[in-house]
C-alpha cells in the first residue's frame, strides 16, 4: 500500500469519526429537547413550524414590509431573493448530495410530532435556511427590522428540532446556508448606503410659502392609474397653479403655457419621463424644480432623496435645494435632449417599444418581461464607432453620474454632482459573447468579464454604421439616428430637498 493510499484512508477515517461525533451530539441534544415538560409552547411551536412551510410566513412578512416605499420595500425584495437562493441551495443541491434519515418518531413525545412528516433528506433544514436567509437579507437593508425578525427566525429553526423532523446539525447547516444566501445578495445588489445621493446644497432657492409662485404639472397617467395626486398637492401648496398633462401633447408645452409672470419655481408629479421633460424646461428658463414622485419606479426622485410630501413641502418653505447634473445627448446634430437618469441605444429601446405595444393587453410588468425575452432572443449587434474606435456591441448605456453596482444592472447613484457620465456597453465582438455575458451576469462577475466595458467620461461621440437606431432616455423612446453626442451639464438643475440633519 502506497503512502498516498494511507493518507487517503486516514482522511476518510477522520471524516467518519467526525461524522459519528456529530451524530452523538445530535442524539444528546434531541434527548434534552425531548425531556422538556409538556406546555402550551408546544402548540405554538407546532403552528410556527407549519406557518413556515414553503416560506409562507416570510412571504407574508415581505408583503407587509413592501407596503411602504424605501428601505423596508427594498428589504422585502432582498429577502425574497435570498429565500430563492437558500431554497435552491438546500433543496436542490444539499439534500440530493447528502441524503440522511430524519429522526425516529420514538425520540419525541407524541404531542410534539407533526401529522405529516417530510420524506425528503433531513440534511440540511430548508426551513432554517429560508428563515436565516430572509432575516439576514432584511437586516442588510434595515438592521432594526432584522433584529426584530431574528427571534422569529430562531424560533422557526428550533421548531424543526422540537417537532422531531430535523437533527440539530441539520438546523445549523441550514442556518449557515441561509446566512450565506442573504449575504450573497450583495454580489448582485449592493446595499444602498444612503436614502439620498450626495449633492451640493444651495442657499439661493426662493422660498415658496404655501406654494406662492409655484406652477405645477401633474401627469395622472403615471404610476397608479387609480390614484390622482392633485388633491394631495393642492393641500401641500394651496397657492400653486396646477395643470395636468394633455393626451398627445408634450408635457413641457403644457407647462410652458401655464407659466406666468409671477412664476418663480416649477413643479412636477409623474414618472421619470415626465420629470426629465419638466427638468429640461426648468433649466432652460432658469427656475428651480419641486419634484413629487408619482411614477412606477421614480429613480431620479429616489436618488435625490425626495419621497415624502411633507418633507418636500418643508423644503419649499425654507428654500432648501440641491444642485444636480443633467446628461445631454444630441442626435444627428439636433438640439440636445437632456436626461436625468439614463440614455441608451440597442436592445433597451426595442424592449420599451414592445412593452408599450403589449402593455394595454397584458399589463405593464408582464409586457416588460415578455419584451425582455423577445429582445434577448432576437438581438442583433450594433456596429459602432465610439470616439472613432470601431466596436460591436449588444447595447450601450449612458448614466447621468456614476452608478452602482459595477455590474450590468446599474441601480442607484451615490452622487448627483460627479460631473461625469457612466458609460457601459456589452461587447459583441468577443467569441461566445452572448453566452459569456449571461454566465458572468449570473455569477455576479460581469465587471471582470472581457464582454463588459465600463468607463467614466465627460463627453463621448457614438457613430452607428448601417441603419439608424432608436434612442431611449429616462425610459422614453426618442428619435432614431446615426450620430449620438453625449455630454454632461454640471450643477444646472436646482431641486428642492430638505436639509440633512448633521
Amino acid at each position: 500500500m502506497s503512502h498516498r493510499d494511507v493518507s487517503v484512508i486516514g482522511v476518510f477515517s477522520q471524516f467518519i469519526a467526525a461524522f459519528k461525533r456529530v451524530g452523538r451530539h445530535d442524539k444528546a441534544w434531541m434527548a434534552k429537547s425531548a425531556a422538556l415538560p409538556k406546555s402550551r409552547a408546544d402548540r405554538v411551536i407546532r403552528r410556527l413550524t407549519m406557518a413556515a412551510n414553503h416560506s409562507a410566513l416570510w412571504f407574508v412578512i415581505a408583503a407587509i414590509l413592501a407596503v411602504r416605499k424605501g428601505r423596508t420595500r427594498r428589504a422585502a425584495l432582498r429577502g425574497i431573493a435570498a429565500i430563492a437562493g437558500a431554497s435552491a441551495s438546500a433543496n436542490l443541491i444539499g439534500k440530493p448530495l447528502f441524503p440522511r434519515r430524519r429522526p425516529a418518531a420514538e425520540l419525541l413525545p407524541v404531542h410534539r410530532r407533526l401529522n405529516k412528516v417530510p420524506t425528503s433528506s433531513s440534511f440540511p433544514s430548508g426551513h432554517s435556511a429560508s428563515a436565516a436567509a430572509f432575516t439576514t437579507a432584511v437586516a442588510l437593508e434595515d438592521p432594526v427590522v432584522g433584529a426584530l425578525l431574528a427571534p422569529l427566525a430562531a424560533g422557526v429553526a428550533y421548531s424543526r428540532m422540537h417537532t422531531g423532523v430535523h437533527w440539530p446539525s441539520d438546523v445549523v447547516a441550514g442556518s449557515a446556508i441561509g446566512v450565506g444566501a442573504g449575504l450573497a445578495t450583495q454580489r448582485w445588489w449592493p446595499v444602498r448606503t444612503s436614502e439620498q445621493a450626495h449633492a451640493r446644497h444651495e442657499s439661493d432657492a426662493p422660498a415658496l410659502p404655501g406654494g406662492q409662485g409655484l406652477t405645477f404639472l401633474v401627469n395622472p397617467a403615471s404610476g397608479d392609474a387609480n390614484f390622482d395626486p392633485v388633491e394631495a398637492i393642492s393641500q401641500a401648496w394651496p397657492k400653486a397653479v396646477i395643470v395636468r398633462t394633455e393626451p398627445d401633447r408634450p408635457a413641457e408645452d403644457t407647462l410652458r403655457e401655464a407659466i406666468g409672470s409671477d412664476t418663480i419655481a416649477l413643479g412636477v408629479a409623474g414618472g421619470d419621463g415626465t420629470v426629465a421633460a419638466v427638468a429640461s424646461l426648468a433649466v432652460s428658463v432658469g427656475l428651480p424644480l419641486v419634484l413629487v414622485p408619482a411614477g412606477t419606479l421614480n429613480h431620479f426622485a429616489r436618488d435625490v432623496g425626495v419621497d415624502e410630501l411633507g418633507s418636500i413641502a418643508r423644503a419649499t418653505e425654507d428654500g432648501s435645494a440641491v444642485s444636480v447634473d443633467l446628461g445631454s445627448i444630441s442626435v444627428d446634430g439636433s438640439w440636445p435632449r437632456w436626461f436625468v437618469n439614463t440614455a441608451s441605444i440597442g436592445g433597451y429601446p426595442d424592449m420599451v417599444r414592445l412593452r408599450e405595444k403589449w402593455q394595454g393587453r397584458y399589463g405593464k410588468w408582464p409586457a416588460m418581461v415578455a419584451a425582455l425575452f423577445v429582445v434577448l432572443a432576437n438581438a442583433e449587434p450594433l456596429r459602432l464607432r465610439i470616439d472613432g474606435e470601431p466596436v460591436k456591441a449588444w447595447v450601450l448605456f449612458a448614466g447621468n453620474g456614476e452608478y452602482v453596482p459595477v455590474g450590468f444592472a446599474p441601480s442607484w447613484r451615490p452622487s448627483l454632482d460627479s460631473d461625469v457620465l457612466d458609460i457601459r456597453y456589452a461587447r459583441a465582438d468577443v467569441r461566445f459573447s452572448r453566452l459569456r455575458l449571461t454566465v458572468a451576469a449570473l455569477l455576479g462577475a460581469l465587471h471582470r468579464s472581457r464582454v463588459y466595458v465600463q468607463r467614466s467620461v465627460t463627453r463621448m461621440t457614438v457613430q452607428v454604421d448601417g441603419s439608424p437606431v432608436t434612442l431611449a432616455t429616462d425610459g422614453e423612446l426618442g428619435p432614431p439616428g446615426h450620430r449620438f453626442e453625449f455630454g454632461v451639464i454640471n450643477n444646472r438643475l436646482l431641486v428642492y430637498r430638505e436639509r440633512e440633519t448633521p
